[in-house]
């Protein structure tokens, strides 16, 4: 077992960064603000992909939801 140890060590302390990955220009920190924002992520079912197939399809459909959800949650006594 000891062997199987070492070669893992030694495939983790090499240097696996291609050639073509540049982060010389990189910003550090330069997402945080807007993670800090609280921007949500929900992972799309891949068999709705084709109805989906990007943030901006899936915003515009819960917008054109939302007023029958709310509506919905009024008469249910569900406040919000």
């Amino acid at each position: 077992m000891k062997k199987k140890t070492e070669k893992i060590t030694e495939s983790a302390d090499r240097d696996t960064m291609r050639p073509e990955y540049d982060f010389r220009g990189g910003v550090r920190g330069a997402t945080a603000a807007k993670y800090a924002e609280g921007t949500n992520l929900v992972v799309i079912a891949p068999d709705l992909l084709d109805v989906f197939p990007d943030g901006e399809s899936v915003n515009e459909t819960l917008r054109a939801l939302a007023p029958v959800i709310r509506k919905r949650r009024r008469k249910a006594g569900g406040g919000k």
